[in-house]
This record gives structure tokens, sequence and C-alpha cells, in this order.
């Protein structure tokens, strides 16, 4: 394989969704602390929705972003709680792969706590190919061409080779 065609892991993103409750906020904050050993940040609003009783500023979720080596070491513990196992829809067109977690429990290494209870999390996981930082970077960012960007066979693929992960094909 080409040194360019290789993926990798860009990032592995956690996040809770709490809604207006901010009692289960901070609680999720306590809890993605605790599997991370990172510092989460406040997701707020920049909607008013009166229909949910959301109005802009309001903080709904927490979340946080590991990158390189804690990425991929807290990937694996977080593979191995849904048991190696993924269903295609957690893949998409882009090379993401999301899949949720009902119970952090299920994590490697993390004991219940009666503080926070028994509450789920979503995580977000992306890849990327050398070359990716074109998008991002603030002097003339570019477009990452077509034959450059992740399909979803090739991210299957991946997750299978490096990760160990089958996929379930219903």
């Amino acid at each position: 394989m080409k040194k360019m065609k290789k993926i990798r892991v860009g990032k592995v993103t956690l996040n809770c969704g709490t809604g207006k409750n901010q009692d289960k906020l901070v609680k999720a904050l306590k809890l993605l602390k605790m599997i991370s050993k990172r510092e989460p940040v406040k997701c707020v609003t920049k909607k008013r929705i009166p229909v949910w009783g959301v109005r802009p500023g309001l903080p709904i979720g927490c979340k946080v972003t590991l990158r390189k080596k804690s990425a991929e070491e807290l990937l694996k513990r977080l593979l191995e709680a849904v048991e190696f196992k993924l269903k295609p829809n957690c893949f998409d067109e882009h090379g993401n792969v999301n899949f949720g977690l009902k119970e952090y429990v299920d994590i490697a290494g993390m004991k219940y706590d009666p503080d926070i209870g028994v509450m789920g999390l979503q995580v977000c996981i992306t890849l990327e190919r050398p070359g990716f930082r074109v998008k991002k970077r603030r002097l003339i960012k570019r477009k990452v061409g077509k034959s450059h960007r992740i399909k979803r066979e090739e991210a299957v693929e991946f997750m299978k080779k490096k990760f160990k992960v089958e996929v379930d094909t219903e």
C-alpha cells in the first residue's frame, strides 16, 4: 500500500447528550472525565426550540476528543465493550464510524459509580489519511480529492484489519 493511502485513526470523540437536565449534565461531565482522563467541554445550543424547552446558550451535552495514541488505546477498550462487533450502519460514506454504549460499566476497567448511576455514551471515530490536513489548515484551505477520500468499504476493511472488528451482514 502506498504511504499516502494508509488509513489511520484521526480522533475519537465521546459525547453524552443530556437535554436541558443540568443534574444529568454534571453526571455526564464526571463520566467522560473518568473514562478519558481529560476535561470534557459542554455543548451549548444555538437555536431556540420551545417544544423541547431549549434556548440559545443552554448547555445540553458534553464531549471530549482524544487523538493519537491515547485515542487508539481507549478505542480498543470501547470496542471490547461492544465485543468487537459493529453493524453496517455504524459506518458512513466518509470513513467515519459511530456506535453507542448503553452502560459505561461495560468498558474494561470501569467500575459502577453510584453518583453517576447508569448512563450511556456515543463514540465517534474519525478516520483519515496523510494529507487530510489541507481541509483544516488556516492558510489556503482545499478540498480533499475524490480518490483520496475514505469510502465505507475502506473504513470497514481498516477496522477489520487493525482492530479485528466483525461487521454483521444483517
